[in-house]
């Protein structure tokens, strides 16, 4: 297969035209017009449909973009791998995060220690990040690995613990804790099921051989807190995303651990790339989960010198 033509294809595709190709690539519209043809020719298939409004890909198109995605993602691999001096003076680090609230205190230190280095970071669920991370679109993410495929390196960061929620002028405002089987039978707002928050309370619930009343689904954690806030329901959310409401009290779960590690997570194989290491080593230096551990040996120490 021809790696120009396989180029040209793959600027397309990424950048969605080919004349925003051409400028991606340093080459006119009509030479890489030109490769695309030759590629679709070459195989007697068709890679986009084409019409007044633009082009899109077709599914074939779609399968080889997945391909070209991993192909060029490698030769970038390569071209970092040789570039430069080992000093971080430039590069793009693209971060996932399930959420704002552990990945921002690392990105602005990371940004403080490299300054030269561009940092862009992507919100998503999850499974969506471990996608991303697979298909090289992400280089590093944060989120809650649960079940964590061996392909991957996670470092354990932080642990997110959950409460329960609800609107002031609920039964259970002015108390500090439930107990897990209070939730039996009550009318709950929750996440969609992929959502790690749901699988965590789920998990327990059912362990507990406890039914709460799902009244409504949602598909964010800010629709959530907007329904409870109306006085739709109970919500369940992770205590540092729950945010300052007065319209909305919290309480700690008292008979149950409901929580979860986050992890900083990157591809086994890529791990020892000197953007996604500078990353790791930071999480490293600023975990949580780190400083407890040395909190415990030094307690530790102090009493066996007592």
């Amino acid at each position: 297969m021809n790696f120009t033509q396989l180029k040209s294809f793959h600027a397309v595709a990424t950048a969605g035209g080919f004349t925003k190709a051409g400028k991606l690539l340093g080459l006119s519209q009509p030479a890489i017009t030109i490769q695309v043809r030759a590629l679709e020719e070459a195989y007697g298939v068709s890679l986009f449909h084409r019409n007044s409004q633009g082009v899109s890909l077709t599914d074939l198109g779609h399968k080889l973009h997945g391909v070209t995605s991993r192909i060029f993602g490698l030769i970038n691999e390569a071209e970092d791998i040789v570039a430069a001096e080992a000093a971080l003076t430039d590069g793009h680090l693209k971060v996932g995060a399930d959420g704002p609230y552990f990945v921002m205190d690392l990105l602005a230190a990371f940004t403080a220690r490299y300054p030269g280095v561009r940092v862009t970071a992507d919100m998503g669920n999850t499974e969506t990040l471990l996608e991303q991370l697979s298909d090289y679109r992400t280089d590093v993410a944060m989120l809650t690995a649960v079940g964590l495929d061996p392909a991957y390196y996670a470092i354990p960061y932080g642990f997110q613990t959950a409460v329960v929620f609800v609107h002031r002028d609920h039964e259970w405002a002015g108390r500090k804790s439930i107990k897990l089987g209070d939730l039996d039978g009550q009318p709950m707002i929750l996440r969609e099921p992929p959502s790690i928050t749901r699988r965590v309370l789920e998990s327990a619930l059912e362990g507990a051989d406890i039914t709460p009343r799902v009244v409504m689904e949602l598909g964010s954690r800010e629709a959530v807190r907007e329904a409870v806030a109306a006085g739709l329901g109970i919500g369940v959310v992770f205590e540092a995303e729950l945010g300052r409401d007065d319209r909305l009290c919290s309480l700690a779960v008292a008979d149950r651990d409901l929580g979860c590690w986050e992890y900083a997570v990157c591809l086994k194989e890529r791990r020892n790339l000197r953007m996604v290491q500078a990353f790791l080593d930071l999480a490293v230096e600023m975990s949580p989960a780190m400083a407890d551990d040395a909190a415990t040996t030094a307690r530790r120490a102090a009493g066996r010198a007592s």
